[in-house]
């Protein structure tokens, strides 16, 4: 009877605490109980509760639109991050991007999100997702085709990061995809510099770089030592050294399949 009484003098003092909140206190406290059970419909009525305390706060609408990112269901996601970029665009035009390029590959529109982001911030270079818009940039231009763009991009990236944090501070997906451009517009020597770097910074672990290098050596006539890595680039590969991402399929990604049919075109 007692542990009944304190149990029950528990939930009216929590109650009495939450409802002398303001509706945005309360808001937040449900949006990050939203936030902790993320897709459930536990979360989403709970999200949508927290809209309704406090329309003005962003972050709601954009946890709203992450099950639906997460679901391929663009027009219900599109709704909800529309409305979080709308209320704050210097936190989430950038993060849209990021969605725009990797979950609906719609690079233009990335790229659109992209540059908002940086006029928004003209002396700071924004990094939504943990990347600078231009390292971003460089990946949508790439998904465009359109590589000197690329190129222009990702060079200025890693020279800054080289510049404020030191070469090896570099994420050498940059340097892959640095390389890739190069490689598609036929520079290979550039090509090949980007490739070494990535291997020199990844302990010589990439299935990807290895790749790359072995197709340039197919180009220039050198089919031995082009087999040679490529051998080397399927142990990588089937040691899971290869580029690709959570959810969706990662831009320029290699499979088994590629490895073993440049293997017989090398044969």
């Amino acid at each position: 009877m007692e542990t009944l009484q304190k149990l029950y003098l528990s939930i009216l003092l929590l109650f009495f605490l939450f409802s002398c909140k303001t509706d945005k206190e309360k808001a937040l406290e449900v949006l990050e109980f939203g936030k902790h059970y993320q897709g459930s419909s536990q979360s989403l009525n709970a999200l949508t509760r927290a809209a309704e305390l406090d329309s003005t706060n962003a972050e709601i609408y954009r946890e709203l639109s992450i099950p639906y990112l997460k679901r391929g269901l663009p027009h219900l996601w599109k709704n909800d991050m529309d409305k979080a970029v709308a209320k704050n665009p210097e936190d989430w035009q950038g993060y849209r991007g990021y969605n725009y390029l990797w979950f609906y590959k719609d690079y233009k529109k990335a790229i659109a999100d992209f540059n908002a982001t940086d006029t928004l911030t003209p002396n700071f270079i924004d990094a939504p997702q943990g990347h600078s818009v231009d390292y971003w940039r460089g990946i949508a231009y790439l998904g465009l085709k359109n590589y000197k763009n690329s190129n222009v991009y990702f060079e200025k990236h890693i020279t800054k990061e080289t510049q404020d944090f030191g070469e090896d501070y570099v994420d050498v997906i940059a340097f892959l995809y640095n390389g890739i451009s190069y490689f598609e517009a036929g520079n290979f020597e550039k090509a090949l510099i980007n490739f070494d770097k990535q291997l020199e910074y990844s302990r010589n672990l990439s299935a990807d770089a290895k790749y790359y290098k072995a197709l340039i050596l197919k180009a220039q006539n050198n089919p031995s030592e082009a087999l040679s890595l490529l051998n080397s680039a399927i142990e990588d590969f089937n040691l899971g050294y290869f580029n690709n991402r959570p959810y969706v399929e990662t831009l320029r990604q290699i499979y088994m399949e590629d490895l073993e049919t440049l293997k017989t075109e090398l044969k």
